[in-house]
C-alpha cells in the first residue's frame, strides 16, 4: 500500500578511500544508489510509505541492494528478480579545483534488460498516490522506453501524480535521442525537476546569460525556462535547482519552483561539499515530499533546497537528514554548532 513509487535503476557505488584518485586506490569503500533509488530512501526517511520498483540479478549483490533498501524502510516486494548482473559506478570524489570523476560499468545490468511483462504496473500502483522516475531510466535502452510510457499511462489512467527528473547522462544516450523519448514521456508528467543544463540537453530550452562553468547564473533566465517547459508539455509545475560551481568544494546553492502562475526562489546556501553526488535526487525526494503535503510553492521549494544542502554534506547518496533538521535550517539555523 505505498503511497508513493519510484522506478529504476539502483547500482553499486564503488569509492576510493577520502579523496584517493583512481589511480591510487588499492581498495574501494562500497554503497548502493541511483537516482531513483535515492528519491525513495529520502521519502521513507521522511516518514512516507514508499515503494521502489527495479530488476536485479538473483545472486547476493543483488540482494545487497535490496538489503540497502529495506534497512531504510523502502518497500521493495515489487522488485522484479532476474538478469545477469548489477550495474556498479565508481566515484572519484574531487577538491578545490580538481573535479569529481564518475566511471559507470553498467552495460548489460539487468533492469537494462527488463521486459514490459516483468511488472505488473495493476498490482504496483494499488493504493499509490505519487509515481517518480528520471530521464535515466528510459536512456538505459532496451525495452525501458516502452516501460516508462506503460507506466505513466497506467498512472495517468489512475490519477496518479507522476514527477519526472530529466537528469540527462551524455554517456548513456545523445541529445538526439532524449529529446526525442523524453517529448513523449513529458506529457503524462504533472511535475518536471531538471538542473541548469538538463532543459538545454534535452529540449534545446537555453538560459541566456548564464556561465554554469564559471558559476555564474542568471536566475531570471530560469523563469524563462520553467515557463517554456510548463507551456511545451502542459505541465503543473517546474522546478529547477540553481548551483553555482565555485569549485568542487564550495558551491552556492539554490532553486525555484514554477507552477504556472508564480514562480518561487529558495535562499541561497553556500556549501562546504562533502559528497555531491545524490544532491539532485535529495532535491527531488524533498520537492515530493513538500507537495504531497500540500505545502504552498514557496515553503515547497525552501524545503527541497534545505535538504539537498544538508545532503550534501552527507556522504554517499543517500539523504538521511530528518525533517526536522531540514525545517531547522529553513529557520535559519546555519550555525553547524554541536547539538547536546
Amino acid at each position: 500500500m505505498s503511497k508513493i513509487v519510484t522506478f529504476g535503476e539502483i547500482m553499486m557505488r564503488l569509492n576510493p578511500e577520502g579523496y584517493l584518485r583512481f589511480k591510487q586506490a588499492n581498495k574501494f569503500e562500497v554503497s548502493y544508489a541511483g537516482a531513483e533509488a535515492n528519491v525513495a530512501v529520502s521519502l521513507a526517511n521522511y516518514g512516507v510509505d514508499t515503494k521502489f520498483v527495479t530488476k536485479l540479478p538473483d545472486n547476493e549483490l543483488g540482494q545487497c541492494a535490496i538489503n540497502s533498501m529495506r534497512q531504510y524502510g523502502v518497500d521493495v516486494s515489487d522488485i522484479v528478480i532476474g538478469g545477469q548482473r548489477i550495474g556498479v559506478y565508481l566515484v572519484e570524489k574531487g577538491a578545490s579545483q580538481r573535479a569529481s570523476k564518475v566511471i559507470y560499468d553498467r552495460a548489460y545490468s539487468s533492469i537494462a534488460y527488463a521486459s514490459q511483462s516483468d511488472f505488473d504496473w495493476d498490482r504496483i500502483f494499488y493504493n499509490t498516490k505519487w509515481f517518480h522516475f528520471t530521464g535515466i531510466t528510459p536512456a538505459l535502452g532496451g525495452e525501458l522506453p516502452e516501460i516508462c510510457m506503460l507506466a505513466c499511462k497506467m498512472a495517468k489512467k489512475r490519477g496518479i501524480t507522476i514527477s519526472c527528473d530529466l537528469n540527462y547522462r551524455s554517456k548513456l544516450w545523445t541529445r538526439e535521442k532524449a529529446g526525442q523519448v523524453m517529448s513523449s514521456l513529458m506529457p503524462y508528467v504533472d511535475v518536471c525537476t531538471a538542473n541548469e543544463s538538463d532543459a538545454f540537453d534535452v529540449f534545446g530550452i537555453k538560459a541566456m546569460r548564464t556561465d554554469i562553468d564559471a558559476g555564474k547564473l542568471d536566475y531570471d533566465a530560469y523563469v524563462s525556462v520553467a515557463k517554456q517547459l510548463v507551456e511545451r508539455f502542459h505541465l503543473k509545475m517546474c522546478a529547477i535547482t540553481l548551483r553555482g560551481s565555485l569549485s568542487a568544494s564550495e558551491n552556492n546553492w539554490a532553486g525555484m519552483l514554477y507552477d504556472g502562475v508564480s514562480t518561487y526562489f529558495s535562499k541561497t546556501y553556500n556549501i562546504k561539499i562533502i559528497d555531491r553526488v545524490g544532491g539532485g535526487d535529495s532535491f527531488g525526494g524533498a520537492l515530493i515530499y513538500s507537495l504531497y503535503n500540500h505545502h504552498n510553492g514557496q515553503d515547497a521549494i525552501e524545503f527541497a533546497v534545505a535538504a539537498s544542502c544538508l545532503k550534501q554534506t552527507i556522504e554517499h547518496d543517500y539523504n538521511f537528514s530528518s525533517v526536522q533538521e531540514v525545517q531547522a535550517l529553513v529557520s535559519g539555523n546555519e550555525s553547524g554548532r554541536v547539538q547536546r
